[in-house]
């Protein structure tokens, strides 16, 4: 009997730990990335994807919406999206975080970085850029342009409609007829010869609308580079003695 339970439990161990053999588990059958391979004729283990293939999720059908042209490859000047005041606020906030170090908060050019010395972007608020369709800015959010790299990676398609939507509120801001406003909006606006309050003054102060620098002479139909600045290259910018930037 007991010679019987012996053999039982061999014969137990010996399946168990054939069922936990490293050799199957450990040595499987695959190819690591960029491992290379006898088996087929071009010598790559990875195979090449079919032609017409789409990953889940990245069909973007609608041609609209995914780069901001119509069927004819112009840009469109119609939004794609439902635009609400939401949509608008979302559009404020990717503003602030991506463009505005450049563009400004209002949307004129003179952000942080311009005013230490990096290239001015043009203002929204020139006819050029007003009469623009909202295709074009997406174009420039989506590839770059000019001085300009693209955002394609930071901001995702629905921002960038977004943005597109708050840079059109901003060139409102600026053209808007009073006489087109309810009564309670035209009551809070302030009058010619207002005086400002101190936070108003302050705001002025951190985001003027035109800058006091002399280089900018003709703001906003010639953008300049602040004078002092090694490399200004703007109208109007003075010469300097400092080194060309590399």
């Amino acid at each position: 009997m007991r010679i019987v339970l012996s053999s039982l439990a061999l014969a137990g161990a010996g399946l168990f730990l054939a069922g936990c053999s490293r050799l199957d588990m450990q040595d499987q059958p695959k190819y690591k990335p960029q491992r290379p391979s006898e088996f087929f004729a071009d010598g790559r283990s990875g195979r090449p994807e079919l032609e017409g293939t789409v990953a889940r999720g990245e069909l973007q059908e609608d041609t609209a919406f995914y780069t901001g042209k119509d069927a004819q490859g112009n840009d469109i000047d119609t939004f794609p999206v439902a635009v609400d005041k939401a949509f608008i606020q979302r559009g404020q906030q990717r503003f602030d975080i991506y463009c505005s170090p450049c563009h400004g908060r209002i949307g004129n050019g003179l952000g942080m970085i311009v005013r230490r010395g990096f290239k001015q972007p043009p203002s929204y608020h020139i006819d050029r850029l007003r009469n623009a369709p909202v295709g074009h800015y997406y174009e420039v959010i989506s590839n770059g342009y000019g001085a300009m790299l693209n955002y394609a990676a930071q901001v995702q398609p629905r921002d960038r409609w977004a943005i597109i939507a708050y840079i059109r509120a901003l060139q409102y801001s600026e053209n808007a007829n009073i006489n087109e406003l309810s009564a309670d909006a035209r009551a809070k606006v302030p009058a010619v010869n207002a005086v400002l309050t101190p936070e108003q003054k302050a705001a002025l102060a951190s985001q003027p609308l035109v800058p006091k620098d002399t280089d900018f002479y003709n703001f906003p139909a010639d953008p300049a580079t602040p004078s002092g600045v090694p490399g200004a290259h703007g109208a109007g910018a003075h010469k300097t003695n400092q080194p060309e930037r590399k």
